[in-house]
């Protein structure tokens, strides 16, 4: 079993900036994908971009393209979004996700088998 915690999230204005971690209780070179995923209130879960293993495959959706950028650091068991430009339809609950199958997993949910419990990101306009 492989735990992801979330952190990092909270209120910010319209134009700021969050950086968001997930922490994984085991070693990240051992989950070939990390990703991340957000959902708003009242809507489905959206795939926000992924990272591969080594790192240098990434992805991301049309709607964060150019505004978030993953990164992973396995020494540290950890990946990271970081979001500038934020827009107040960027609030939702992210969730961090882990895929111990697909080196290049997503943008499918399915791909991924460990989740995390989210962290909330507020941003007002």
């Amino acid at each position: 079993q492989v735990y992801l915690v979330e952190s990092g999230g909270g209120l910010v204005q319209a134009g700021g900036s969050l950086r968001l971690s997930c922490a994984a209780s085991r070693r990240t070179n051992s989950l070939y994908t990390m990703g991340w995923f957000r959902q708003a209130p009242g809507k489905e879960s959206e795939f926000v971009g992924r990272i591969g293993w080594s790192g240098g495959t990434t992805l991301y959706a049309d709607s964060v393209k150019g505004r978030f950028t993953i990164s992973r650091d396995n020494a540290k068991n950890t990946v990271y979004l970081q979001m500038i430009g934020l827009k107040p339809e960027d609030t939702a609950v992210y969730y961090c996700a882990a895929s111990s199958t697909y080196y290049n997993a997503g943008p499918s949910g399915t791909d991924f088998n460990y989740w995390g419990q989210g962290t909330q990101v507020t941003v007002s306009s």
